[in-house]
């Protein structure tokens, strides 16, 4: 089913309008689970803006399949990937200590319920203490294709956080060298050992005390984002390990809200973003 747009809109109120006979939930579900398409590249942004030319496609086939779990939902789900958001708390892999209780172990036994050898594999990982959008193959192939040409494929990457005080720019770049010491914390600085690390930052809003900041990676270094906000003296809020000295939250408020990329078997462009966590914007007041 295919829809052309005549005037600029959102997706959502242009989806509405278009199909008047499905509920307003039953037309959000299409586009929480990867169902729409703008110009043949898949979205599940409800503001995507449209216009005239535009083409909207609902899709078939490549819904998320159900799994009902207190820390984890799937956004969107095929043959060769998940596209996964976990909440905080909730580990990416497994650890020494800790197995089950991570979104790998979950989601594992997810695709095992319809194919009891089926396998996972980990593209990339979240911090236990940052929610948001994280991706996992169903093949030790494309889990390599994916790694291997990352900076290729993956085109929008962006995180958003609350942080103690404000930033001395409305827009900036981070780029230092950040450097892991003996006690596994990474350490950010202009001169001496380690690797680059580049971060992008926009301000989005300032209170008081808080800002509300998108942060998108440059490069994908450990604990990147946590390393440059404690170097600019604005930690962000929560995050005790990083200088933070506030938990206004009651957790560390960074979270992995879009990933957009290339799949890399059917070459399709995908875009997926969960939003700004309500909790973030109440904190910045």
């Amino acid at each position: 089913m295919e829809f052309n747009v005549h005037e600029p809109d959102t997706l959502l109120a242009f989806l509405q309008k278009q199909m008047a006979e499905r509920s307003r939930s039953a037309v959000k579900s299409l586009l929480t689970h990867g169902r729409i398409a703008i110009n043949g590249s898949r979205t599940t942004r409800y503001d995507a803006a449209l216009q005239p030319g535009d083409t909207v496609s609902v899709l078939h086939g490549m819904s998320a399949r159900p799994l009902r779990h207190p820390l984890l939902r799937i956004v969107w789900e095929d043959d060769y990937l998940i596209v996964a958001d976990k909440r905080n708390g909730l580990l990416s892999v497994g650890t020494d200590k800790e197995r089950r209780r991570t979104a790998f172990f979950i989601l594992s036994e997810h695709i095992k319920q319809q194919h009891p050898s089926a396998r996972l594999f980990v593209v990339h990982r979240l911090d236990r203490e940052t929610s948001g959008l994280i991706l996992y193959a169903k093949s030790q192939a494309v889990q390599e294709q994916l790694q291997r040409n990352w900076k290729d494929l993956v085109y929008d990457r962006r995180y958003v956080a609350v942080i103690e005080g404000h930033l001395p720019r409305p827009t900036g770049v981070i780029d230092t060298l950040l450097r892991e010491d003996r006690n596994r914390k990474m350490w950010a600085a202009r001169t001496g050992e380690g690797e680059q690390a580049v971060t992008s930052y926009t301000v989005l809003r300032e209170g008081q005390a808080y800002s509300l900041v998108e942060l998108s990676l440059r490069t994908g270094k450990k604990n990147q984002i946590r390393a440059h906000m404690e170097w600019m003296k604005t930690p962000i809020a929560g995050d005790k390990k990083y200088g933070a000295t506030t938990n206004p939250a009651g957790r560390v408020c960074l979270h992995a809200y879009r990933l957009c990329f290339v799949h890399p078997v059917t070459g399709e462009r995908l875009d997926f973003t969960t939003g700004i966590p309500k909790l973030f914007e109440e904190t910045v007041r």
